[in-house]
């Protein structure tokens, strides 16, 4: 009976990934079958480690609607200053879909500008804060794709900062993903995306001034945290969510769903990360690993963590990966604090599940002690050497002056 219920799960699995594309990648398996997603493209990634925990045609190229902006507020963030009032522009007045309707000379500052491209997804204020930062529309989306690239996505091309439709202007579920993940590294996006209901002040009193998220999530689901919705008639219902509990959080990303499907598309990645993975801690920045013996050292290298390492896996597993120490070939004194001399490779089963790099905690000074004993045998041994050879050099030159003086007495 347990034989034929294993063959129709095995049957199940091939027929989902056959059909629908829908794989996943973890190390050991969830305890529930992975949900099925009317969006043409899905991913759940871990939001600490980035582990994929579902993947639906994950590297195909599509457009992302407003979930564009991600990466727009991100670049802003980095480069702009938020307190710079900013004056918006004709063609920013001209921006087709949502807005928050600007009047062309209105000012306002970049921090309430980005409030309001996350928020209220305003395409106007995207293009005021790329003219802002880029000097243009073009300028901004060159530093858009290279901050992309930094963050390694590497099949994206961004146009334009609001995901208007532009042919040439896409990217995929993953590369989204990591655009996101580095976006929720930075605190003030973590603000403004997790920012249900802000108020900015406008220079026409009947301007709009409350802005209220557009991710109907923030309000519904337990934990959410962001980040950014997205409609086009091309690119259809796309979102991108995250969502916190505890010492987990994940990021679902969602293209080319259908209407409503977009929520519950969402809900299942999310509720399937947290019903089904869990985050073990291997090993945090400045744990000491070891201590060993360095040639010439006067005391041990003590071998300190560089970083934090955690790993994503089924909540069913209770093993823990066990670490293997790889040392930087021949370690000899003096060693600088801070200084790399490892790795530290964790895997289980055979597998690798990840690495940290390892550093000298403390300086290690060359012991010099053989070295001065060998320089002062050398001054001992010179000491007794050289007057013997001044006094053997005296007596020769004795001998020598005698032997000419007997031979000038025969010429004589």
């Amino acid at each position: 009976m347990m034989r034929r219920y294993y063959w129709l799960l095995a049957w199940v699995l091939i027929w989902l990934n056959l059909f629908t594309g829908t794989v996943w990648a973890v190390t050991t398996g969830p305890s529930e079958l992975p949900p099925q997603v009317v969006g043409k493209a899905a991913i759940l990634i871990d939001a600490r480690t980035g582990a994929v925990l579902y993947e639906k045609q994950i590297h195909q190229p599509l457009p992302p609607a407003s979930t564009t902006k991600i990466l727009t507020v991100l670049v802003a963030l980095e480069k702009g200053n938020l307190k710079q009032k900013v004056r918006t522009s004709k063609a920013a007045t001209l921006e087709d879909g949502s807005s928050i309707w600007l009047l062309e000379g209105e000012e306002m500052t970049l921090e309430d500008l980005l409030y309001a491209v996350l928020l209220n997804s305003a395409n106007d204020a995207s293009l005021v804060v790329a003219e802002t930062i880029g000097g243009s529309k073009e300028g901004f989306a060159r530093m858009m794709n290279e901050k992309a690239r930094q963050l390694g996505a590497k099949n994206s091309n961004f146009l334009n900062p609001n995901g208007l439709p532009e042919e040439g202007h896409y990217t995929t579920a993953y590369d989204l993903a990591l655009i996101t993940k580095g976006a929720l590294d930075n605190p003030k996006f973590r603000e403004i995306a997790a920012t249900k209901v802000r108020e900015i002040p406008r220079q026409q009193p009947a301007a709009l001034n409350r802005l209220i998220n557009h991710n109907k999530l923030l309000w519904s689901y337990e934990g959410a945290n962001g980040v950014k919705t997205g409609y086009t008639v091309e690119a259809q219902q796309c979102l991108v969510a995250s969502a916190s509990r505890g010492d987990r959080e994940f990021i679902s990303v969602v293209l080319g769903s259908q209407g409503q499907n977009i929520w519950s598309d969402s809900i299942k990645l999310l509720d399937y990360g947290f019903n089904n993975f869990k985050i073990m801690p291997l090993i945090k920045v400045g744990e000491r690993v070891t201590e060993v013996e360095v040639n010439d050292g006067i005391t041990k290298l003590q071998v300190i963590s560089g970083e934090d390492l955690s790993w994503t896996t089924s909540i069913q597993e209770k093993r823990k990966p066990s670490g293997r120490l790889v040392l930087s070939g021949n370690l000899a004194a003096p060693i600088t604090k801070g200084k790399k001399v490892g790795t530290m490779i964790y895997s289980l089963d055979g597998q690798e599940v990840g690495q940290v790099r390892l550093f000298a905690a403390k300086q290690v000074e060359e012991n010099k002690t053989i070295e001065n004993l060998i320089k002062g045998g050398l001054l001992v041994l010179s000491l007794l050497v050289v007057p013997v050879m001044i006094r053997q050099r005296q007596l020769h030159r004795r001998r020598e002056m005698r032997r000419l003086a007997r031979r000038s007495r025969r010429n004589y």
